[in-house]
């Protein structure tokens, strides 16, 4: 699948973007994922923001020097992300979501964008991923390695998406996230990009997604757990779907009660 993606965009226009899907009712949070993505890369990063049009969040992008903002449809978060992609410059060759309450470690889109320039068979890399709190203690480090890749597909789904950097012609192959589903979409996003290239991963720490019950998959956990079961069953081979019921009770429970720790956890450090 090579193409012009492993190029720097000419006259110097950004070829890598982050777009931050926002309600706007987050805006301290917004504003350090704002700053973060600032810190990710020493080349200019494009930031476009979806999101309603509020005087608040307008003051936000003029202060935080955001090169676009695109108005919310209102269709739910992965028709929010497909509409903003589709709104980017041509010079966007990779790009990538990032909630307004996550971060993204110094450095990290350098690390990525590398990796996919490296690599023209790669749909999208991705690499380890800080769970912190609400006030930004970390609860724990995903640091799952290059077999999640295939895990996702029986599994748990421990590919994290803060951090990862997908070629945009990959996701434009694909049509983008699936708007059937409103909690689990980038776990079939994954698996469809697996599908027409293959994942890469960095033995780095990329990320931090924030923990808290505001959260739309914490938030939201048992329907997330269950969609995720509906898309891995959509994904398997034929010969292997009727057997499914064997093993996603098991994985859908330990999945669920992983994430009740976690919150529990980040109930007690900020206390």
């Amino acid at each position: 699948m090579q193409d012009k993606s492993t190029q720097r965009a000419i006259d110097g226009y950004p070829d890598v973007a982050i777009v931050i899907p926002t309600l706007a009712t987050r805006i301290l949070y917004l504003e350090q994922a704002l700053a973060s993505i600032r810190s990710a890369s020493i080349e200019h990063i494009h930031i476009c923001i979806v999101g309603p049009s509020t005087p608040e969040l307008t003051q936000v992008c003029e202060r935080n020097g955001v090169e676009q903002f695109v108005n919310d449809p209102g269709k739910g978060l992965a028709h929010a992300i497909n509409f903003a992609a589709g709104q980017l410059p041509s010079s966007i060759k990779m790009f990538n979501w990032l909630g307004d309450d996550d971060l993204l470690k110094p450095l990290s889109i350098d690390f990525s964008r590398s990796q996919l320039v490296s690599d023209d068979r790669a749909s999208f890399a991705y690499g380890a991923c800080d769970y912190i709190d609400q006030d930004g203690e970390i609860l724990w480090t995903n640091k799952s390695g290059s077999y999640t890749k295939y895990l996702m597909r029986f599994g748990p789904q421990l590919i994290p998406q803060p951090g990862a950097l997908m070629r945009k012609s990959a996701f434009d192959q694909i049509r983008g996230c699936n708007t059937r589903y409103k909690f689990a979409f980038d776990l079939d996003l994954f698996i469809r990009l697996c599908q027409i290239g293959h994942a890469t991963y960095i033995p780095n720490t990329l990320a931090a997604f924030r923990w808290h019950s505001d959260s739309l998959s914490v938030g939201g956990r048992r329907s997330s757990v269950d969609e995720a079961s509906t898309i891995r069953k959509d994904h398997l081979p034929s010969f292997l779907a009727p057997f499914s019921f064997i093993w996603e009770p098991i994985i859908r429970n330990i999945i669920f009660f992983a994430g009740v720790r976690m919150t529990k956890q980040s109930k007690k450090i900020s206390k």
